[in-house]
């Protein structure tokens, strides 16, 4: 059961964690020259699906001692898929920033569940095997749910031609996208939460 862990009060040690981490994947994606929407740095999403797990991870956060992984595991989302690194980078960078064996373990399993499969288009880069692993993987659901959150939140928010067809993209999908993200488990880590959910819902006027 969540102990509903505040993630705006950690220990002072676990702060300075957190802004190495994130000053780590802010190099990591500028390294790599990614970009996010209309030419801004990709840092703006990855501390967009940081805040929401940062606000939300409290509903289903099992200790405090996952709140470093989780986070992690929020900016470093995209790490794998996105800049070249792979998944035994993840866990030395985990553990190279602070985390101990079982956090960096837990980060990079994070990060490897939300990385794509190989695939042409949208629907097979994203299929059910991608989804089974999210569901399988603690908190990963958490993380993808941020990270489509953003994503959602950016589109609606922005009166482009490519902004109006995600958001109709994503008003289509969330349906299955939610019930491919819900494990059938009592495991609190599993979960994603409502608060988040009600949050997308509202923003693609589906509330």
């Amino acid at each position: 059961m969540s102990e509903n862990i505040d993630f705006s009060r950690l220990p002072e040690a676990d702060e300075a964690i957190l802004a190495h981490i994130r000053e780590a994947a802010h190099e990591l994606h500028a390294a790599v020259n990614q970009s996010y929407g209309g030419g801004l740095p990709y840092s703006y999403h990855l501390d967009g699906v940081a805040g929401l797990v940062a606000r939300y991870g409290g509903e289903v956060c099992a200790q405090e001692a996952d709140v470093l992984p989780i986070m992690f595991g929020a900016w470093f989302h995209d790490s794998i898929e996105d800049a070249r690194q792979t998944y035994n980078d993840i866990r030395k960078r985990a553990h190279s920033l602070g985390l101990d064996d079982s956090q960096s373990f837990m980060a990079a399993e994070i990060v490897y569940a939300l990385t794509n499969d190989k695939g042409r288009t949208r629907a097979e880069r994203a299929g059910e095997k991608y989804y089974a692993g999210i569901r399988a993987t603690p908190y990963a659901p958490l993380v993808k749910m941020a990270d489509r959150a953003a994503n959602v939140h950016y589109s609606v928010a922005r009166d482009t031609a490519d902004e109006r067809h995600m958001a109709r993209v994503y008003r289509e999908e969330f349906p299955h996208f939610l019930q491919a993200l819900r494990a059938d488990t009592a495991d609190v880590r599993l979960r994603v939460p409502d608060g988040l959910v009600e949050q997308v819902r509202r923003d693609l006027g589906l509330a």
